[in-house]
């Protein structure tokens, strides 16, 4: 979904349509340089202005504090910034989100070859600050190869990755005898035929083997006898001879389930200029159609840290060129994916219409790069939307002009796109759709405009074989449910405009 329009409107309307539901929110919101990169109040902020870090945390504020609503409970957001506002950002995302969900900051070289002034320190790097929804958020662990482990990992003949571990425990709780005199039921012989190879802890074979250790140590195996026996049928158990004797190894299978991110990331693919603005110009065909375009391999990553969830919604109403978008494209293309992206840009320069959306769609269906070659596209698809104002006063005819605009904003909350009827009003009255309906693989969505026409409504809805969402219009928010009483066990049912009109009121309070 793509939404033209200022951003703090668009956070509105998302407010109604997908309260806590976003899993992730990335954002790159301008780093308030005082180049012409931003306004407020329709008035550039240039570096002179005394007042320009005040502007920009009241704009950056505002927008902060509606999109916290849109959160899953564990949701997590990325806000991505360099040294101009860190300070203030990393204080105002604590007021907003609290200092105890602060879930780490990552240093990221965006500029490998470093923003030079005469004064300064040569600039090659940004900041992505973490922070969740509340306490049960947590960072996600980043898969690791085998090979680029610390630890010694090896191939096994089935292409599995193991790590070779000595049976006999080490450190905390390894103690064959306890403080109290007891022995362990871990403290056992193994028996080894150095001719055969045979390791069992039952059978007597020629060498028997105790988990003691080099100073002499009685210490316990890591695992039980029949445990023991398992692992050497299954070929995970083998004896070798060490500077420290024989030894009783076995194959451990965990550890690459992947590990924390570290704060710094140094790789060339975090870089905004050769993977940034060289990707973007090879898109669109044209040189610095956007400034400083991120890499989509530091948003991917952001992304991953945020959350594991392959069907995840991913937010992003700093949207500008639409990286954001790619990266999503490109994860689900990666893993067979189902996650959405949600983007939010004003039409600044065209950079919607001229930047952003192009891209998106060249990603999605493919494009010819600047050489001629043909990139096959990600695959997914676009729906793109544009907000519009309605008159704030609580008249009938802003309410009914309210519900009429509202038809897209009802398929967006349920995500369906496809109408399969719609019903104009009678002839003689005037014009208008009495009613709409939708569906998707698993739903029906139908909207009522005109309470003239329940029962012909009513009786479409009771051909349809999925549940089905009801949105009836009315000027004082009764939603008829007595009128809906037959069909209460197939739909769920909602009043419009009203309820679209509590979640404005509480924004713009």
């Amino acid at each position: 979904i793509l939404i033209e329009g200022d951003n703090y409107h668009a956070l509105s309307v998302l407010n109604y349509t997908h309260p806590k539901s976003i899993d992730v929110i990335y954002i790159d919101p301008p780093y308030n340089t005082g180049a012409k990169d931003w306004k407020y109040n329709n008035d550039y902020v240039d570096s002179e202005d005394p007042y320009r870090h005040s502007k920009w945390l009241s704009f950056v504020h505002n927008r902060l504090s509606i999109a916290k609503n849109l959160l899953k409970d564990d949701g997590i957001i990325c806000v991505t910034i360099d040294d101009n506002e860190m300070p203030r950002l990393w204080c105002l995302l604590d007021e907003v989100f609290g200092e105890n969900n602060h879930l780490g900051t990552v240093a990221i070289r965006n500029n490998p070859k470093g923003r030079k002034t005469e004064r300064k320190v040569s600039l090659i790097h940004e900041y992505a600050i973490f922070y969740g929804r509340s306490v049960i958020a947590k960072v996600k662990k980043l898969e690791i190869a085998p090979e680029d482990k610390t630890h010694s990992y090896k191939q096994d003949t089935d292409g599995s990755w193991y790590l070779p571990v000595n049976l006999r425990k080490q450190g905390v709780d390894s103690l064959a005898v306890s403080a109290k005199g007891k022995t362990s039921d871990r403290y056992f012989p193994i028996y080894y035929d150095p001719d055969s190879k045979q390791i069992s802890s039952k059978i007597k074979l020629k060498i028997k083997i105790l988990p003691i250790d080099v100073n002499g140590q009685k210490r316990i195996w890591r695992r039980g006898k029949d445990a023991i026996d398992e692992m050497y049928q299954r070929g995970d158990l083998w004896c070798q001879e060490t500077r420290n004797g024989l030894q009783v190894y076995f194959k451990f299978r965990g550890g690459l389930d992947g590990e924390p991110p570290e704060s710094i990331w140094y790789d060339s693919k975090y870089s905004a200029s050769e993977y940034g603005t060289q990707i973007l110009d090879n898109i669109l065909g044209k040189r610095e159609a956007f400034q400083y375009p991120k890499s989509p391999y530091a948003v991917m990553e952001c992304i991953k840290v945020a959350t594991t969830n392959k069907s995840a919604i991913i937010l992003d109403y700093f949207a500008g060129s639409g990286t954001t978008a790619h990266a999503v494209l490109d994860l689900n293309k990666e893993d067979g994916g189902n996650r959405q992206f949600i983007l939010c840009t004003n039409n600044e320069n065209n950079i919607c219409t001229d930047v952003c959306y192009p891209r998106v769609q060249k990603v999605i269906k493919g494009y010819k790069n600047s050489k001629g070659d043909k990139i096959d596209g990600l695959g997914g698809n676009l729906k793109y939307f544009k907000t519009a104002f309605v008159g704030s006063e609580p008249t009938h005819r802003n309410k009914k002009m309210l519900t009429d605009k509202s038809v897209e904003m009802l398929c967006i909350k349920e995500n369906t796109f496809e109408e399969v009827l719609n019903k104009p009003v009678p002839a003689g009255f005037k014009q208008g759709k009495a009613f709409h309906v939708f569906k998707n693989k698993e739903k029906y969505l139908a909207i009522l405009l005109d309470e003239m026409q329940i029962d012909a409504f009513k009786k479409e809805i009771g051909k349809l074989r999925l549940p089905v969402s009801v949105y009836v219009f009315s000027l004082e928010g009764d939603d008829f449910r007595e009128e809906f009483e037959d069909l209460k066990n197939k739909i769920t049912l909602c009043s419009i405009p009203e309820a679209i009109l509590k979640v404005y009121r509480r924004i713009f309070r």
